[in-house]
């Protein structure tokens, strides 16, 4: 069967949608990004197989997969036909083995071109790590919480400069309310898949703009060799007037469920101390959202201060407001570029 590199795998036809055979926990650990779950076998299936191979033979596991994969054949076709019209797809397993092999099989007899993975997802897996050792030139920009970095990120990006939203992959902005009004968060394997790929893209782009952040954003956490690039690259540092920091940070909070809000504030009682945290849950009640956010603030404006203590090469762009547009300019002219 014809097998595809890495590389060629993944610059393969746009309208061929990706077919992950693996079994639906393998995939929700880690995938190709915008692979869809095509699974042979589903989980119980998988480790039934698993135990027969160990226990009994390989004859016997392959028997059973026989038996499991049969009354699918079927139904597997008409679902693939529903996600790709034009009969090609792109297809992998774990290691590019049997469950593969019978679905290109399975697909190919449907009429389907299928572009097999070589090696599979455990190649891109490889790749991927990779990929996060290497050497940027990155750009870090940073501020006080409610300066706007991440939208200053994407005008940025709206001025072609390359960027990688950490955050936004991450599915949280970072703090202890860094998950309210986002989506669940991926798991680390997933994580590090998108930003590998991101990275790789940008290449070719010279520098890469990201946001400071902590070794970890929620429950995921940086790669250590690129967290440690972006502490030694150039920081930008956006130094926003905390009032204008407050009323950003009031209107964005203010417009969301008051018990998330109170829940953030609960997970930092022992940072807050106790009178602070009865202040801030008493003014959420209140539906006083400037004061619950300069008591929060004076938490988060020590930590970051004191954070960039001994980092090298900082360059502060000060500036009176937090609108994006703005304050790329101001950026973009701090780099001497403006």
């Amino acid at each position: 069967m014809p097998r595809l590199p890495l590389s060629d795998f993944l610059s393969g036809p746009a309208d061929a949608p990706i077919f992950d055979a693996r079994a639906p926990l393998e995939y929700a650990q880690g995938h190709i990004p915008g692979a869809v779950s095509f699974p042979i076998f589903s989980d119980e299936e998988r480790a039934q197989i698993g135990t027969a191979y160990k226990r009994i033979s390989q004859d016997k596991a392959v028997l059973m997969g026989l038996d499991f994969f049969g009354p699918k054949m079927s139904r597997m076709v008409k679902a693939a036909q529903k996600l790709a019209p034009n009969k090609e797809v792109r297809l992998h397993c774990w290691r590019g083995g049997m469950r593969s092999g019978a679905m290109q099989w399975l697909l190919e007899l449907a009429g389907f071109r299928v572009h097999l993975l070589d090696k599979g997802y455990k190649d891109y897996r490889r790749w991927a790590l990779a990929q996060l050792e290497q050497p940027r030139t990155l750009r870090v920009l940073g501020g006080l919480t409610g300066s706007g970095k991440t939208d200053v990120l994407h005008a940025l990006a709206r001025r072609r400069e390359p960027v990688v939203d950490l955050e936004g992959l991450a599915h949280h902005k970072g703090s202890s309310f860094g998950a309210i009004g986002q989506a669940a968060q991926p798991s680390n394997e997933q994580f590090e898949n998108e930003l590998a790929l991101q990275l790789h893209q940008l290449s070719s782009a010279g520098r890469v703009w990201v946001e400071d952040e902590s070794r970890t954003i929620g429950a995921v956490a940086l790669p250590a060799g690129l967290f440690e690039q972006m502490r030694r690259a150039p920081l930008l540092v956006l130094e926003v007037p905390r009032a204008v920091r407050v009323r950003k940070l009031a209107e964005e909070y203010g417009r969301h469920n008051p018990a998330e809000l109170a829940a953030a504030i609960l997970r930092l009682r022992k940072r807050l101390g106790g009178l602070a945290t009865k202040e801030a849950l008493g003014a959420i009640g209140e539906d006083d959202m400037e004061k619950m956010v300069s008591l929060v603030l004076d938490y988060y404006d020590r930590t970051y201060l004191h954070g960039l203590e001994g980092r090298p090469d900082v360059l502060r762009v000060p500036t009176d407001t937090c609108d994006a547009e703005t304050n790329a300019d101001r950026v973009l002219a701090a780099l001497g570029q403006g």
